[in-house]
């Protein structure tokens, strides 16, 4: 070989290992600053725990409005959807039916008041001819049974025309109750009452509404046992069992309403209404509860949520529902640990209360949990934290 070439071999062997001379000996590059992460200081505070169940409105009275007699309807004299008054008149029923009828009872009354008086006045006139066994005793006993019959006659066709006026008054359909009413369900013109007593109408008392529902075996019995102490404290602060249940009575309006656009009724109610047995077939306990409805907003067959408190946690570590994460069943909470560094806790929930949850074990009331930027952390992993307050 050459002295060219071998120069030229060396030259080409010395540039790569140069370059990575070169490469390695450069300043390193900087390390990315931690992640930003908003970050909340736990709440503390006491917190009831709710009992809550679906269920649908209706009237404190619901009250069907039948015609009582036969006859075609005459008139409809209430706008459908209104507020009623009790005594005030709904519908007409043709009543020269039910007129005729009354005039034919005061006849046959009239007729059977002449018998007797006839009747009465034949015993008049064989008692003292009895007496002196002018005429056989059997025909002054005969009259006095006729007279006597005539009396029931008498008071058969009184009866006959009380029923008949009786019959003429049903032909005025009045409201029975205070309410609204609902829409008709016949026409003017209809045949009503014949072969039973046709649904017209139904009136709703609507102050109070009542609210019922189901509620699970359990949750009765925590409502129970809280009236239960409830009770019980009465008593031991001194007060006799009849002053006791009074107080109750007059302390019981726990249960509030939220209506289907999420608000809340402006107005507790008072349990009404506990069925007697618990259904087999669902294991829940029926349910009904009085709310005070003046404006009469909350119409039957709404729906809406009943909730109670039967318990209050004294002290409760409160954190937003969001950051809490759920991986197989197991909770945890991401905190701020030394040095701004993530710890993963495991928690056990209780209730929740809003938008925030109750904690029963895994958190201490001086930590602060991570509340956003969850997907960009992990245990160990050094954060910038931003403190915010927790809502709720």
């Amino acid at each position: 070989m050459t002295t060219r070439r071998r120069e030229l071999l060396i030259l080409l062997l010395w540039i790569p290992v140069a370059f990575l001379a070169g490469c390695s000996g450069g300043p390193a590059a900087p390390p990315p600053p931690p992640p930003a992460v908003q970050v909340a200081a736990v709440l503390e505070r006491d917190v009831p725990v709710w009992v809550e169940a679906i269920g649908e409105t209706r009237g404190s009275e619901e009250v069907e409005i039948r015609a009582r007699v036969q006859g075609f309807l005459q008139s409809a004299t209430f706008q459908e959807g209104s507020y009623v008054r009790r005594g005030q008149l709904l519908y007409t029923i043709d009543p020269r039916e039910h007129e005729t009828t009354v005039a034919q009872a005061k006849g046959q009354l009239a007729r059977a008041e002449a018998d007797l008086v006839r009747l009465e006045q034949d015993v008049a006139r064989y008692e003292p001819l009895v007496a002196r066994n002018a005429i056989p005793r059997q025909q002054y006993e005969t009259a006095v049974a006729q007279a006597s019959s005539g009396r029931a006659t008498v008071e058969s066709a009184e009866a006959g025309l009380e029923a008949a006026r009786i019959d003429l008054g049903y032909t005025r359909v009045v409201a029975p109750t205070d309410g609204i009413v609902g829409k008709s369900e016949v026409s003017v013109g209809n045949l009503v009452g014949r072969g039973g007593a046709t649904l017209l109408t139904t009136i709703s008392q609507v102050d109070p509404i009542h609210l019922r529902f189901s509620v699970s075996e359990r949750d009765y019995l925590r409502f129970a046992n809280r009236r239960k102490e409830a009770l019980e404290r009465y008593l031991a602060e001194g007060a006799s069992a009849e002053a006791a249940r009074e107080a109750l009575r007059s302390d019981e309006a726990p249960f509030e309403m939220i209506l289907a656009d999420g608000s809340t009724h402006p107005h507790r109610g008072r349990l009404v209404f506990a069925d007697r047995l618990v259904d087999p077939t669902t294991g829940t306990l029926l349910m009904e509860v009085a709310f005070a409805n003046p404006d009469k907003i909350v119409r039957p067959g709404q729906y809406g949520r009943a909730r109670v408190a039967v318990d209050v946690l004294k002290g409760a570590i409160l954190v937003p529902q969001k950051a809490v994460s759920e991986l197989q069943g197991l909770r945890t909470v991401y905190v701020l640990g030394e040095g701004n560094r993530i710890e993963s806790r495991p928690v056990r929930m209780g209730p929740r209360v809003g938008t925030l949850w109750a904690v029963e074990s895994g958190l201490a009331p001086s930590d602060k949990v991570v509340v956003e930027g969850i997907q960009k952390i992990g245990p160990g992993i050094a954060v910038r934290p931003i403190v915010v307050p927790i809502e709720g």
